[in-house]
Formats: C-alpha cells, sequence, structure tokens
C-alpha cells in the first residue's frame, strides 16, 4: 500500500555530491529519531545541510499532511549534482587548470511507518 509522504528538497549546496552521498547513506531507511542521532554524532560537513533539510521534510509532514512525527520514517534520501561553478587556477608557464567547485541538490521522503497504530 502506498501511503501518504512528504520531502524536502535543498537546491544549490556547496558541497560535492559524493561526499554528501557518503552522509545520506548512512541515514537512509532509519527512523527519524535515529537518523537524528546519526547526523549530531557524525563528523562531517554535509550532515548540517542534511539535518536541516531532514527536519525540514519532518516539519512538512506534521504540517501539510497530519502525519504523526512519531512514526516516521526516511523513505527516499538521494544527492544530485548540480551546477558545477568554473574558477581558473593559474599554473606555471602561462598555463591554467579548471577548478570545479561543485554543488547538490539533497532530497529526503519521509513517510509514515505501517502498523501498529
Amino acid at each position: 500500500m502506498e501511503g501518504k509522504q512528504a520531502r524536502a528538497i535543498a537546491r544549490y549546496i556547496r558541497i560535492s555530491p559524493r561526499k554528501a552521498r557518503q552522509v545520506i547513506d548512512l541515514i537512509r531507511g532509519k527512523t527519524v529519531a535515529e537518523a537524528f542521532a546519526i547526523l549530531r554524532f557524525t563528523p562531517h560537513k554535509a550532515t548540517e545541510s542534511i539535518n536541516k533539510v531532514l527536519k525540514s521534510a519532518v516539519a512538512n509532514a506534521g504540517h501539510n499532511y497530519d502525519m504523526d512525527t512519531d512514526r516516521l520514517y526516511i523513505r527516499e534520501a538521494y544527492v544530485d549534482p548540480g551546477p558545477s561553478l568554473k574558477r581558473i587556477m593559474p599554473r606555471a608557464r602561462g598555463r591554467a587548470d579548471l577548478i570545479k567547485k561543485r554543488t547538490s541538490h539533497i532530497t529526503v521522503v519521509v513517510s509514515e511507518k505501517e502498523g501498529d497504530k
């Protein structure tokens, strides 16, 4: 049975998608309380942004869909690449290297656990 789900998306976050995926993989499929605990004790730059997106998704679930926030779990969580900022780094003998400062779009979808009510 397809239940109700609430989502939150943070776009153009200044962290590379590969680094953000390392953190998002830790919380996928977990309950919301467990995910907040994992994010709190994970020493990584991406945890701050992912925590904000997760809080937003939980708030959306409670406010927009009247879901019980204590029974929520992370149904989907993924990081897509955003546009890269291209910068030039001067090198020896008049050459230049292209530096890509990558951005991410972070998406978190929460849903209510099926079962005991």
